[in-house]
């Protein structure tokens, strides 16, 4: 029986080691194919901008820009396939860059909290000098999370807005739900700690919850929500898991929004 004890107790170390080396492969999961010249036509999507591209943009085809909404997607994929944002966004007047990520999408580099985090500040810092008008963010779930970490690195004023989708307080919180059986908090080297990067933060937050979020438990959005003291309003989808918002473009929440954002939160 001791020998049986120790010889689990040696698998679980091992397997606590591998975690802890090989972690960041197994929490990103990019997609690397970039889409020919061909597919983004199709889509109505550049890339941008044309020297060293950063991401694809997206205009409104009858009006000039009311502003620009900066997009960082989820974790799976890349951002070419979040086309849908820009559908909805372009057709309300905003231009829309699809952020990419290095080591996503075609981009050079290895992903980490870091190095998201840093590239995405400096996508933002090209839009403000390219674009005028006002800047908003959007992130879904790790972009969520990548948004929030940017936010504790601006000054009052940098962004006008911001919205999370499926957003979680910290990932040691959420990968300790799901992987209750291991040591996560000694382990993870990504933080991503939501709730510290945006207590200071005083834009409006517009926080998107699907009810049967079967990643992010909406238990976990709504505790985020609760403790920002930003101007806030809450969408909540209740029949909806975590890949399946009501994303198609001629959705009335899109234009809910937009309005709160646009009006510094005062709407709703």
């Amino acid at each position: 029986m001791v020998r049986i004890l120790l010889i689990l107790l040696l698998g679980y170390l091992l397997l606590v080691m591998a975690l802890y080396l090989w972690q960041r492969s197994l929490l990103y999961f990019p997609a690397t194919y970039r889409p020919s010249d061909e597919q983004l036509q199709s889509l109505g999507l550049t890339p941008w901008p044309q020297d060293e591209w950063r991401g694809y943009l997206g205009e409104p085809k009858h009006s000039d820009a009311k502003g620009t909404v900066l997009v960082f997607h989820g974790n799976a994929g890349s951002a070419w396939q979040r086309d849908y944002f820009a559908k909805a966004l372009t057709a309300r007047g905003y231009r829309v860059l699809l952020a990419e990520y290095p080591g996503y999408g075609g981009r050079a580099g290895k992903p980490s909290e870091r190095t998201l985090v840093q590239d995405a500040l400096q996508t933002l810092s090209l839009a403000r000098q390219t674009f005028s008008g006002p800047v908003y963010l959007w992130g879904e779930s790790l972009g969520a999370a990548v948004t929030a970490a940017m936010t504790a690195q601006l000054g009052r004023g940098d962004v006008d807005g911001l919205v999370l989708q499926s957003p979680w307080r910290s990932l040691a919180e959420l990968a300790s739900h799901h992987y209750w059986y291991l040591p996560v908090d000694w382990l993870l080297r990504d933080r991503f700690d939501s709730q510290t990067h945006l207590q200071d933060f005083a834009s409006p937050v517009a926080v998107l919850v699907a009810g049967q979020d079967e990643i992010v438990p909406v238990s976990f959005s709504l505790s985020l929500y609760q403790q920002l003291s930003a101007p806030k309003r809450l969408w909540r989808f209740s029949q909806s898991g975590h890949n399946n918002l009501p994303l198609q473009a001629d959705a009335d929440w899109f234009d809910e929004v937009m309005e709160f954002l646009a009006t510094g939160g005062k709407s709703g």
